[in-house]
């Protein structure tokens, strides 16, 4: 009986998670963790290489929400992104499931390194909510997100110390019910990280969500996920920043090849994290 359970918990334990490393949390928020999957190792491998191609004024980061937006597997999402940043030099740097801890770890090794962009994106954190309510309570947890966030911020200021940071509140997910008074809470607490000048934050929940945080009709696919919709609704918003400090975009665009998803080929378009 017990040799049958030993092998049972370790078979579970080969299964593949939808989300594989939404599990690397970390007690300490401002810890760089590493993503161990060897799917996540190729993605950093590709973009170490995208952050030496190119031209990249503006550079976006963070998990999932950013990567489906300028993403070789998600083609509505990338004409998207090319329609409303072409000629502002803009690369991605999402990663599907991402932590503000993986975020971390990617920008302390290497993907940030020598780019020195004029604007950098930062939208992370829903992954550090999970999809059940946490279990120190929102206040901690929204605690946890902004201090692991003040890290990222901390890291961008070093590595590219000209740039203007664009922090982005979290987005409303309607998939756990306990999820937005996090989000509510992590967001006055970013909201104060920023001066105004160097560091700006952007909120675009108001046009996504009604006062409730219930995602408006057409703006996500699956309650987390933002859909073309919603998308546009997050480009208006950063547009007008991008134009003050970058000009109008340029007819050419130097920016780098987009990336995707190392092991999405032969799955069907959009079936993917």
């Amino acid at each position: 009986m017990l040799l049958r359970n030993v092998l049972r918990f370790a078979l579970l334990g080969s299964v593949p998670l939808a989300a594989p490393a939404a599990v690397a949390q970390s007690a300490d928020p401002v810890k760089p963790v590493a993503r161990t999957d060897a799917n996540s190792k190729l993605a950093h491998e590709q973009l170490l290489q995208k952050a030496k191609t190119g031209r990249i004024d503006v550079y976006f980061v963070g998990d999932s929400i950013t990567r489906r937006w300028g993403a070789t597997d998600y083609p509505k999402f990338l004409a998207n992104w090319r329609q409303n940043f072409h000629g502002w030099n803009a690369a991605n740097f999402g990663w599907g499931a991402d932590t503000v801890q993986n975020v971390l770890w990617r920008l302390t090794n290497g993907e940030l390194d020598g780019v020195k962009p004029k604007v950098i994106v930062v939208m992370a954190g829903t992954n550090n909510i999970g999809a059940r309510p946490p279990a120190g309570g929102a206040e901690a947890k929204a605690a946890e997100i902004a201090d692991g966030l003040k890290a990222v911020l901390d890291v961008c200021r070093e590595k590219a110390p000209d740039a203007v940071v664009i922090l982005m509140g979290i987005t409303p997910r309607n998939d756990n019910p306990a999820a937005m008074p996090v989000i509510e809470k992590a967001n006055e607490r970013l909201e104060r990280l920023a001066d105004g000048k160097k560091v700006r934050y952007v909120n675009i929940n108001a046009k996504l969500a009604d006062k409730d945080g219930k995602l408006l009709e057409g703006m996500s696919p699956d309650r987390l996920h933002l859909s073309e919709k919603g998308y546009q609704v997050w480009a208006d918003a950063l547009k007008p920043i991008l134009t003050e400090v970058l000009g109008p975009p340029a007819k050419e665009d130097r920016a780098p090849p987009p990336t995707g998803d190392p092991s999405a080929a032969g799955r069907p378009t959009g079936a993917k994290k």
